[in-house]
């Protein structure tokens, strides 16, 4: 079957972008302000490149010992492909802030092998994009840490957190970016993901989620609605902020009324942003 042509594309980060802050949408999608890197965030790429790379490497060789060994030459990587990065030590003249934040990463990756034994696992699919197009011209899409695919045909989505694990009354938040994924495979595979499994390394603990075809046929109509709540504000020019603990983190302070800032210029003929899915960690926590 052919998708039909997609008149607009929705990642779960710009997703929950929206429903956090209309205004924060607007400044990443479309204004594309500048964000300062940060250090939480940097360790978490750090953390998700490893774990990648761990699952590259033959069985045998999948040890805690050879997953630190990793850390380091992750982030060398990560500088020499984002120079900006190396702004977050530019102060630290001994190397011992780098050397403690480093240890901080090795941590959490020794984190992951108290939750399984990554030797006795094969993922069908590491860092993957996985899209569909929606009846109504909608295209999804996001990369998927991990992807599993039992011999029987079972498929478990696996996200790793290097933040804390949510408590009991956050967990549906939490859970939003991986029913976007599970939406998306039961769009392409015909079949909904048996399991998924979100990963907390800081806390070495998992939540485990089994979705049905009638909670994702909900959750397909509440991406249409914000979609179509985000092209009305497209519009009109009118994405307002709104205020929570979250603002503590946003780096946009200077352009947003709620601090006595002003966004910038609409962008006139404003067309449907493209989303560009950066591939950012958020705050840990």
């Amino acid at each position: 079957m052919v998708d039909p042509p997609a008149t607009g594309s929705l990642s779960p980060s710009r997703a929950a972008d929206f429903k956090t802050c209309p205004l924060l949408y607007r400044f990443r999608s479309i204004d594309r302000l500048p964000e300062r890197p940060s250090l939480d965030a940097t360790r978490g790429t750090v953390v998700h490149a490893v774990l990648e790379r761990l699952f590259g490497l033959p069985r045998q060789e999948r040890t805690v010992e050879v997953a630190a060994e990793l850390v380091e030459p992750e982030w060398r990587r990560l500088v020499g492909a984002e120079p900006e990065r190396a702004v977050l030590f530019a102060d630290d003249t001994d190397g011992s802030a780098l050397a403690g934040w480093l240890e901080s990463a090795r941590q959490l990756v020794a984190g992951y092998f108290e939750l399984e034994d990554p030797r006795r696992i094969e993922p069908a699919g590491r860092e993957q994009l996985v899209q569909t197009v929606l009846a109504d011209g909608l295209l999804l899409r996001g990369y998927v840490d991990r992807l599993d695919v039992a011999p029987t045909g079972e498929v478990r989505v696996v996200d790793y957190k290097t933040g804390g694990a949510p408590r009991e009354a956050f967990e549906a938040k939490a859970l939003f970016q991986m029913k976007f994924y599970a939406l998306v495979l039961w769009r392409v595979r015909g079949t909904v993901p048996s399991q998924l499994r979100l990963m907390y390394l800081r806390d070495r603990e998992s939540l485990t989620y089994a979705p049905t075809a009638e909670e994702l046929g909900r959750f397909e109509r509440t991406l249409v609605a914000i979609w179509m709540a985000i092209e009305k504000a497209r519009l009109t020019g009118d994405f307002r902020p709104s205020p929570s603990r979250l603002c503590e983190w946003c780096d946009h302070h200077a352009f947003c009324p709620t601090f006595g800032g002003t966004p910038p210029p609409f962008p006139a003929n404003q067309v449907a942003p493209g989303d560009q899915m950066p591939r950012m960690t958020p705050p840990e926590g």
